[in-house]
């Protein structure tokens, strides 16, 4: 199957159904909350949250949701961080358990505020 280049957050919800694009809006939706004045737009082929720079990127898969807070995110809270699995710059949100809103909503503001 050939890779789709997507144009619109929109174009990559269709690409997904069920509980993985609820989780998508889920988390999209907490992050439009947290900062109502960012909008959305695709960089590098998955949804992106920006306010004059990106400040988070996430992305839909079979088990998971992938969130990309960028790796400084991800060192600071690495501690409310450890139930879930990380790596250097993403987050693993399982499909079959609570999204941690308040935790993203305050990951999201401290990369909005942050000067990288």
């Amino acid at each position: 199957m050939a890779k789709i280049a997507f144009k619109t957050v929109k174009e990559y919800w269709d690409a997904f159904d069920g509980i993985t694009l609820e989780k998508m809006q889920e988390l999209h939706a907490c992050i439009q909350e947290a900062i109502p004045e960012a909008t959305s737009c695709i960089s590098y082929n998955m949804p992106a949250i920006r306010k004059e720079k990106i400040i988070a990127y996430y992305a839909g898969y079979k088990n998971h949701i992938g969130f990309y807070p960028l790796p400084q995110c991800i060192l600071h809270f690495k501690d409310q961080l450890k139930p879930y699995k990380t790596s250097k710059g993403a987050v693993q949100f399982s499909l079959h358990q609570p999204l941690p809103l308040n935790l993203i909503a305050e990951m999201v503001r401290f990369n909005l505020a942050s000067k990288s």
